[in-house]
């Protein structure tokens, strides 16, 4: 499959200098690096996300990450490799990511008081600005068939 034209970030550069300037802030947020990576790699699953679950596969493991983790992120709730605050991180990101999914509320109470246990208000901008991002590089990657082996910001 080739893409359907260069990425829009790269034919507008200060759309990708404002998005490098959020993934900065995002990574200065005090949330561990294996945990947003983690939330890079989940919100890609779900949106289709071929080079970003690359991308990501490839900082998790810079990162530290484990096979046991990465193999099974997809079945997070199952699997025991994860911490209480990494899932409700998780959590959260399915949440935000299926926004238009939802019946009920999209972000439940529970959900949230959960997040402020585990995140102080600075952790929480951090983990809600990569649910974002990710989202947006999701949605421009998946409709111009941005190719996993030739993404064009490399």
């Amino acid at each position: 499959m080739q893409p359907r034209m260069k990425n829009p970030a790269m034919i507008l550069p200060e759309a990708m200098a404002g998005i490098q300037r959020l993934l900065k802030a995002t990574n200065s947020g005090g949330v561990p690096k294996r945990t947003l990576e983690l939330i890079g790699l989940r919100v890609s699953q779900l949106n289709g996300c071929a080079p970003c679950l690359v991308g990501h596969l490839r900082e998790a493991r810079t990162a530290g990450e484990t096979d046991e983790r990465l193999v099974t992120l997809a079945a997070w709730r199952e699997a025991p490799y994860f911490t209480d605050a990494e899932r409700v991180a998780l959590q959260l990101a399915e949440a935000i990511t299926r926004l238009a999914d939802r019946s009920e509320e999209a972000v439940p109470d529970e959900l949230w008081a959960a997040a402020v246990e585990h995140y102080d208000e600075q952790q929480l901008s951090a983990i809600l600005l990569m649910i974002g991002t990710l989202n947006l590089f999701n949605r421009i990657n998946v409709p111009i068939r941005e190719r996993a082996d030739q993404p064009s910001w490399e």
